[in-house]
C-alpha cells in the first residue's frame, strides 16, 4: 500500500475536539469542527477560514486573502 493511501485510511475526523477549540465566532455554521469541510468551503469562495486570522480580524468576517495579508502584515 502506498504511503498516500495509508494516510487516507488512518485519517479520521475529530469533530468534537475541533469544535471545542474552533475560534470561528459564527456559531450556527454547519461546518464548525469539520476543518476539511470548512477549508474547502472557504477556498471555493477564494477565502480563508476564521481560524487563520487573529481574533480581532476574525470577528469582522472578512475572510479574504487581502484581509489575511493585512492582518499578518505580509
Amino acid at each position: 500500500m502506498s504511503r498516500k493511501k495509508e494516510w487516507r485510511l488512518n485519517m479520521e475526523c475529530k469533530k468534537q475536539q475541533n469544535d471545542e477549540r474552533c475560534r470561528c465566532t459564527y456559531r450556527p455554521c454547519s461546518r464548525r469542527g469539520s476543518c476539511c469541510d470548512c477549508l474547502a468551503y472557504h477556498l471555493k469562495s477564494r477565502e480563508l477560514p476564521g481560524c487563520c486570522f487573529p481574533p480581532e480580524v476574525e470577528r469582522t468576517y472578512d475572510r479574504s486573502f487581502e484581509a489575511f495579508a493585512k492582518a499578518w502584515r505580509l
